[in-house]
């Protein structure tokens, strides 16, 4: 049976079908805001071992079902690369062909921290360059002023989108992670949590490379470390933010940092109570307790 098919104005999740996965491949499938790209910066580094790389991170570890790019461009681009690869899609794990030799890093966070992410990484995209590269006017829904960050956190928590047709809704987030959560004893795929990421940098690091058998000097991890830090991510943001099509108004703007569970304050308490109330019936309490810890 075909993985379901995730498509939306920018990405197409049946690319994957055509790809040539290769042993050893590193595939990152995590939902918007989640800590892509921090995990892309440490594989880079784990893969290359220098804070130096090659070339830009969105060249390096490409956005694969991201149709902005012609497939046939991305394929080459990876194709031609002789090092590990490491590859990016927003796409959940059942839209995306499960390779027995490759690995399969998911990473979760807070749902609410990472909802709140998403409200200013809207405010951050130029919808017109979308509509231009798209070829397809800007939604009805995205024009306009934008509501308060609070009534739209409290539209997001109620919204009974279709999982597969707005992932990155509630629905869609807790329908990603729990299908993670339910294959987590694969032994081609890892589990990782942004609060771990920014509680434990370096043990996370250390972490990853053990998983995926790549041996660093020890002589080599502070400068490793450092380079994956949000502050040297955000102060190289022209070659780390993920905008290769100019898509962003600010690339710095782009890595903006909240700490963990901050954002369940924005909320009432009757508000957060129905939040947590609706994720009880849509994940199992093990994986809610992980997803919501400090």
């Amino acid at each position: 049976m075909l993985p379901h098919r995730y498509v939306s104005e920018m990405e197409d999740s049946h690319r994957w079908l055509d790809f040539p996965v290769r042993d050893g491949d590193i595939i990152l499938s995590t939902r918007s805001k989640h800590g892509t790209t921090w995990t892309q910066m440490i594989c880079a580094l784990l893969v290359f071992q220098t804070p130096e790389l090659p070339a830009p991170l969105p060249a390096l570890s490409p956005w694969l079902d991201w149709t902005i790019e012609p497939e046939d461009e991305v394929f080459a681009r990876l194709d031609a690369q002789g090092h590990r690869r490491f590859i990016k899609t927003h796409t959940p794990l059942d839209g995306i062909p499960f390779h027995p030799q490759a690995r399969y890093i998911v990473v979760a966070r807070h749902p609410l921290d990472a909802a709140v992410s998403l409200y200013h990484q809207g405010s951050n995209l130029i919808r017109e360059r979308i509509a231009e590269l798209t070829g397809e006017p800007v939604p009805e829904a995205k024009r306009g002023p934008r509501p308060e960050l609070h009534d739209w956190l409290v539209g997001w928590t109620r919204s009974g989108n279709d999982p597969r047709e707005a992932p990155d809704m509630l629905p869609g987030v807790m329908a990603h992670l729990g299908d993670a959560w339910r294959r987590r004893d694969e032994p081609n795929l890892l589990l990782v949590h942004y609060a771990d990421l920014a509680a434990d940098l370096e043990g996370e690091m250390r972490r990853i490379a053990a998983w995926l058998d790549i041996e660093v000097d020890e002589a080599r991890w502070p400068e490793l470390v450092e380079a994956a830090s949000f502050s040297a991510m955000k102060s190289k943001a022209d070659l780390t933010a993920p905008d290769p099509a100019g898509l962003f108004r600010s690339r710095a703007a782009f890595f903006r940092r909240g700490a963990s569970g901050s954002a369940a304050e924005l909320l009432t308490p009757e508000e957060l109570a129905a939040y947590e109330q609706r994720v009880e019936a849509m994940a199992p309490r093990d994986l809610l307790a992980w997803l919501h810890r400090p």
